[in-house]
């Protein structure tokens, strides 16, 4: 007696006309089936967009327990819902000749509202949402959830909404699609849009045989491509992607898209590979987009929910922000703003003997006021691996320079030659270097080569941890902040002024912003 293959749907009015296709087409290929409706979680949660709800297979999940559990043999979906690594265990069976892969605007009227410079548009697709912002900026969107029928009943009763995107295929397969529609042949689908997919269980091989038969080559190249691409970038349901692949005269043409979420940020690729040499297309593509900014905008979207958990007290170039685990949502701000301050020409105009130089800041000063060559520095000592390579490269050679100021003190009570330092500091400055050397009856000349200000901000509640990189950025942070923190610090003058306020206090392995970076790095993974 041939096996009765249970099919397993959602129970909306779209997904169960999808499941009552694969039903026919397996009858009238001989089998005999048996439809078993299942409510799903995206079904269910109604008062969050799909991004907000933070996971991919939130149409998928359930049906994927009851194949597991055997409760079902296949299961029927919109292939643009379904994850792109499947559960183990289950795999692609097939997939049917694909339908209408547009989206589709249904107004209210009129059109007159494409040309305004407000109208309102519902949807609770981030992709949609941001190719709709990138072509008409000024306009407002507003989130649409549930199953197609309530979608058109909520646009009917929102009297200031003026449209609501839709697939094209899910409002023409079940006869709803209304008269005031268009089609948005401008707007790049979502990976797979239009496409029906059966999965199975691996170990099934009668089931596997059955759905064979109803495969559509075509489809599955265009929709394999397409999801690819979407898993090389690494996207779900909560990036806005969009990819379309067809097949005219013998070749695969390709477009794909990546935008940020209010759509200002877009990135665009093209590819066209004969019929049998398209294998390459999705990496290619994904790898063309990631170059070009894609990385940076994936990870701000994968972030956007996130909350902040580490804070650094100085701003980050983009490949220093790069550096940091994607466990870790990191935002930075300068807690210590700086201006030079102008020079006298009485303090250089005889050579200096000793000189003390103890931050970048005051080399950028004394570069700025003088040449080079009016530096007339004999001996120069230095605080930092980076000030002595700015002062190497723009002033001349260091003779000593040490990780922190009181080690430089003490070296230079040792070993200096002379009774007397000039020392180019800031208005704020820590005691430790002058008293040292003044206990030890060395004349310290001090000129304040720039002014240091602070300018913290309050940081949120869920911060947990911050990065310092001087005692200023310390004294900075704790003047807007109260409460207990991590503070990762870039030197061990830097976590004495942080222990003061601070029970857990670490120190970088040398004094660099990668260092501290990369210390945060070991203790969050």
């Amino acid at each position: 007696m041939s096996k009765t293959i249970r099919i397993g749907t959602r129970d909306s009015e779209l997904a169960l006309w999808q499941a009552n296709i694969v039903k026919k087409l397996l009858e009238e290929a001989g089998h005999k089936t048996e439809l078993i409706p299942v409510k799903s979680t995206g079904d269910l949660v109604l008062d969050k967009p799909l991004y907000e709800l933070g996971i991919t297979g939130i149409f998928t999940r359930t049906l994927d327990i009851a194949m597991l559990n055997h409760d079902i043999d296949i299961a029927v979906h919109s292939l643009k819902d379904v994850p792109t690594v499947l559960p183990k265990g289950i795999i692609q069976a097939a997939v049917l000749k694909r339908g209408n892969v547009n989206d589709t605007l249904v107004f209210k009227d009129n059109e007159e509202f494409l040309s305004a410079k407000e109208a309102v548009i519902a949807t609770g697709s981030l992709r949609r949402r941001a190719q709709w912002l990138n072509r008409f900026p000024t306009h407002t969107i507003t989130d649409l959830r549930g199953n197609v029928n309530s979608r058109l009943q909520k646009l009917e009763d929102n009297k200031n909404w003026n449209g609501a995107i839709f697939a094209a295929a899910g409002i023409g397969r079940i006869g709803i699609r209304p008269e005031e529609a268009i089609n948005l042949d401008w707007m790049i689908p979502a990976p797979a849009q239009g496409a029906i997919m059966i999965t199975a269980l691996e170990e099934d091989d009668f089931v596997k045989e059955a759905c064979a038969e109803l495969n559509h080559e075509e489809t599955d190249i265009c929709t394999t491509i397409e999801r690819e691409f979407l898993n090389k970038l690494e996207g779900g349901c909560t990036a806005p992607i969009g990819a379309l692949a067809y097949i005219k005269n013998e070749e695969v043409n390709f477009k794909g898209v990546l935008l940020s979420e209010n759509g200002s940020k877009r990135i665009d690729v093209t590819r066209v590979k004969k019929l049998g040499e398209h294998n390459d297309i999705a990496q290619f593509c994904a790898d063309f987009i990631i170059e070009r900014g894609g990385k940076r905008l994936m990870d701000t979207i994968k972030n956007f929910n996130k909350k902040t958990n580490v804070y650094s007290t100085k701003s980050f170039t983009e490949s220093q922000r790069l550096l940091f685990h994607e466990k870790i949502k990191v935002e930075s701000s300068d807690f210590i703003k700086t201006s030079l301050n102008r020079i006298h020409p009485r303090f250089l105009k005889n050579e200096i003997k000793n000189v003390i130089i103890t931050s970048k800041n005051a080399v950028e000063s004394l570069i700025t006021n003088y040449s080079a060559i009016e530096l007339q520095f004999k001996n120069i000592y230095c605080v930092g691996r980076r000030t002595k390579r700015l002062v190497e490269n723009r002033i001349g050679k260091v003779t000593h320079s040490e990780k922190n100021a009181k080690k430089l003190a003490e070296y230079l009570v040792e070993y200096m030659d002379g009774t007397e330092v000039t020392y180019f500091c800031s208005d704020i400055r820590l005691d430790a270097l002058p008293n040292i050397l003044e206990d030890n009856h060395i004349k310290v000349n001090e000129i304040e080569a720039y002014q240091t200000k602070y300018d913290g901000v309050k940081v949120d509640d869920s911060v947990e941890a911050v990065m310092f990189y001087s005692p200023s950025t310390v004294e900075s942070f704790v003047r807007s902040n109260k409460g207990e923190i991590i503070a990762f610090c870039i030197g061990e003058t830097t976590a004495k002024e942080a222990s003061k306020h601070f029970k857990d206090v670490r120190i970088a392995k040398v004094p660099t912003v990668e260092s501290v970076i990369e210390l945060v790095n070991e203790y969050y993974v």
